[in-house]
């Protein structure tokens, strides 16, 4: 076992300029660190399986929830539970940094839902 951050975890990138590290890739439970700039979004999805907790760690984002949007700064976090379609949006004017954990991992588990 070894110390993981962003400098040594799996890398990907998704939407528009927006990047993924794999901090824990388990079956059972994923820790993602996530960078998203001003104006970027992800999709409007949900999982059916995997219940997530969104946490920002730098900056201010917008997690829709069922239709409720709540701000998160950083030092707060909010739980999504399996089923449940939230989309998480920077509306802000600088980079936003957050961990998404998810119990089981959410890839394979995503369905995209209606606006």
């Amino acid at each position: 076992m070894s110390p993981t951050s962003t400098a040594n975890a799996r890398h990907y990138v998704w939407g528009n300029g927006c990047d993924g590290w794999h901090l824990l890739e388990g079956d059972d439970l994923s820790v993602i660190e996530e960078r998203v700039p001003p104006g970027a979004a992800e999709s409007r999805h949900l999982h059916s399986r995997a219940r997530q907790f969104f946490y920002v760690l730098v900056g201010e984002a917008t997690l829709e929830v069922e239709g409720v949007s709540h701000r998160l700064r950083a030092g707060e976090g909010l739980h999504v539970p399996p089923g449940a379609a939230h989309q998480l949006r920077n509306e802000g004017n600088m980079e936003i940094r957050f961990l998404v954990i998810s119990a089981p991992k959410s890839h394979g588990d995503r369905e995209e839902a209606a606006s």
